[in-house]
């Protein structure tokens, strides 16, 4: 559910899953609200608080009542897919971003903005095994990233070489395909991207 009143429908949305995200909610929503002033893009960023228990949905709901352009959703349990899944159908904008409260890129924002703008994809995929990433992750979890997307490129034909990660989308095609998903955790952003390229939904990364 929601904590916000309405307001007049943006043109980015950034949707932020958070999930006992007390120590860096604020610093996170504040600079992401500054890179898009400074950008000059009106814009949204819904907190999905989800199942935290140390202070998230507090801070989150102090930030609403400091930032206008700030809205809280809360879910009772924890659950990134859920939350995800949540922001997407409450998001407004033209175009719907999502970042993680401990990860988010405005680089990649920019570039993406200038690919949808360009009308070659409806969404763009910052993947993490494209040509050129830089994955500082431990080795153990590429491999199993590995694994896993060839598994999905083999059996199911993913269109970008890793699902999970930031996207940016067109939010006209993303509600009819969000409205189909019943995968949560996970496994929604993996249902997301095989049920938008299946739809004829161009996807790049």
């Amino acid at each position: 559910m929601s904590d916000a009143p309405a307001i007049n429908a943006p043109a980015i949305s950034v949707v932020l899953p958070a999930h006992n995200e007390v120590s860096l909610l604020g610093s996170t929503v504040t600079n992401i609200a500054t890179a898009l002033d400074e950008r000059g893009l009106e814009y949204e960023i819904l907190v999905v608080e989800n199942g935290s228990r140390d202070g998230t949905l507090r801070l989150a709901r102090l930030l609403a009542a400091q930032l206008e352009r700030i809205r809280v959703l809360t879910l009772p349990i924890g659950d990134y897919g859920a939350a995800l899944e949540a922001g997407f159908r409450a998001a407004r904008g033209s175009v719907v971003v999502d970042f993680d409260v401990d990860y988010y890129d405005l680089t990649f924002l920019d570039q993406a903005l200038g690919r949808l703008a360009s009308g070659g994809c409806d969404v763009v995929v910052a993947s993490k095994r494209a040509p050129g990433a830089r994955d500082s992750r431990p080795l153990y979890r590429r491999f199993v990233t590995l694994v896993f997307t060839s598994l999905l490129t083999r059996l199911f034909e993913m269109p970008v070489s890793d699902a999970h990660g930031m996207k940016a989308m067109r939010r006209q095609p993303l509600v009819e395909t969000v409205e189909r998903c019943r995968m949560t955790r996970s496994l929604f952003d993996v249902e997301l991207v095989l049920r938008a390229d299946r739809a004829g939904i161009a996807v790049t990364e």
